[in-house]
């Protein structure tokens, strides 16, 4: 496992969002759609934010604040959709 740093921490989060799923990145370079059609269990996406949350905190060295408002555009950005129950 490569070290997790500033240049590679995006990297690292949407491989470990998609593996909550059993995706990887090659899976989405396969599929146009994978955005829009691969979802999130709200305790996924909560497992997902507190494993990012912390990562980023250690990676950068910021407060929780900082941190929370980081993995807030990172999800925005890239976070997959939450499924409806």
């Amino acid at each position: 496992m490569k070290t997790i740093n500033r240049l590679n921490i995006g990297d690292h989060l949407l491989e470990y969002q998609l593996g909550l799923i059993g995706k990887t990145t090659g899976d989405a370079l396969k599929d146009d759609l994978w955005f829009f059609s691969w979802t999130l269990t709200e305790e996924q996406h909560i497992e997902f934010k507190r494993y990012a949350i912390a990562l980023l905190k250690k990676t950068f060295k910021c407060n929780k604040s900082r941190a929370e408002t980081t993995f807030n555009w990172f999800d925005l950005e890239f976070g997959l959709k939450i499924k409806n129950n």
